[in-house]
């Protein structure tokens, strides 16, 4: 299965980097490919270089403007020339999508595929892990979505949110194709 990551490029502490590791090392054992930003930095670098170590294959989606930072011995690796084409390409690469850690990038990449679920435009599983609470303030925001009518589907549907790699690619596995 092609699972596309969603997470920072940056230099994080490793109550950030230890879960994100393991969720790459459980991918890569699994037999499945990183779809991911293509950075050779910070959490990006982490779990490209789990899944590698552990036998999965990575399709790096950059952009020009970090192609210099883009990793260099990915199985493959295409150049977006925007943010917009980037997010496209991701999800065109994608069986599934999770959800790590991660700034604005990761939060408009995180709403867009959201959004394309609750218009039916999208059935790949998405999974938010939701490591060391990172995700509580978004995930209560969805929930007050949901209660106050704002989303026209349950939240159910949207997202799983999972406190623990093992279940993030679990609920993955469980639900691609659904």
């Amino acid at each position: 299965m092609n699972i596309c990551v969603f997470l920072s490029a940056a230099e994080l502490d490793e109550r950030y980097t230890l879960p994100a590791r393991e969720f790459a090392e459980l991918l890569g054992r699994g037999g499945h490919t990183l779809v991911w930003g293509g950075s050779e930095s910070g959490l990006m670098k982490v779990v490209a270089d789990g899944v590698q170590e552990a036998g999965g294959r990575l399709v790096g989606v950059s952009v020009d403007f970090l192609a210099a930072k883009a990793r260099k011995n990915a199985d493959e690796m295409l150049i977006a020339g925007d943010l917009a084409e980037r997010k496209a390409l991701l999800l065109a690469k994608a069986d599934a999508v999770a959800i790590l850690v991660g700034g604005t990038g990761t939060l408009d990449e995180a709403t867009e595929i959201l959004e394309l679920k609750k218009h039916g435009k999208t059935t790949k599983p998405v999974v938010i892990l939701n490591t060391a609470g990172f995700y509580d303030g978004l995930k209560e925001q969805f929930r007050r979505m949901e209660d106050e009518g704002f989303l026209p589907v349950p939240l159910t549907d949207l997202v799983f949110f999972a406190e623990e790699p093992g279940a993030a690619l679990a609920y993955l596995e469980g639900n691609a194709g659904a």
